[in-house]
């Protein structure tokens, strides 16, 4: 009955093995969020409500990773990449900042 139990304990090495090798195939969800972004032609900055329809739109399923997506947007206006240019958290319209200008420049 000794024998059952290193087993058990090898499958669950092997287990945490293969979840650690886990790796998502193609773009992070902050580069679909600017591609998505740069792509739009609207003056004014795409809502997110937009910007979940163009994910969707390109395969991403939105719904399974909206926290997800919210916390994209959110990290790449706090790094400069895109500017809120309405509401406040993940909710808004939100534009690609233009090169050589940084955020700080924008307030």
């Amino acid at each position: 009955m000794a024998e059952p139990a290193p087993a058990a304990a090898v499958t669950k090495a092997a287990k945490k093995k293969a979840a650690a090798k886990r790796k998502t195939a193609g773009p992070s969800v902050s580069e679909l969020i600017v591609n998505a972004v740069s792509a739009s032609k609207e003056r004014s900055g795409v809502s997110l409500a937009a910007l979940k329809k163009a994910l969707a739109a390109g395969g991403y399923d939105v719904e399974k990773n909206n926290s997800r997506v919210k916390i994209a947007v959110k990290s790449l206006v706090t790094k400069g990449t895109l500017v809120q240019t309405k509401g406040v958290g993940a909710s808004g319209s939100f534009k690609l900042v233009p090169d050589g200008e940084t955020q700080s420049s924008q307030t």
